[in-house]
């Protein structure tokens, strides 16, 4: 896959300016600029804040398949998700576990 195509498909995509994209991700304008019109290969840590930028992930952007969409909860619960303990995380996996054991029943 071609990281620029890319990114230009995720600016059309949501209808962005490359101005738009800095300001959501936090980056320079100069940063982009050597992105796109330098054909600079952003590093991963580059491609990750722009990914965050666009709000999905980093195997989102990678992903030869269309992209799955997530509702307004999922969305939710994933950013939230993200500052749970592994312990946390673990309980939470078990709830919903048991609460889809309990639908299937």
């Amino acid at each position: 896959m071609d990281v620029l195509t890319r990114l230009n498909e995720l600016l059309k995509q949501n209808n962005w300016s490359r101005y738009r994209l800095a300001k959501e991700c936090g980056l320079s304008e100069e940063t982009l600029t050597n992105i796109f019109r330098r054909g600079t290969m952003p590093t991963l840590g580059t491609l990750q804040i722009i990914c965050e930028g666009f709000k999905i992930s980093l195997s989102q952007f990678f992903a030869e398949d269309e992209m799955i969409e997530m509702s307004a909860e999922m969305k939710e619960l994933f950013d939230n998700w993200k500052f749970l303990t592994p312990k946390q995380k673990d309980a939470v996996l078990g709830v919903i576990k048991a609460m889809k054991s309990d639908t299937d029943s």
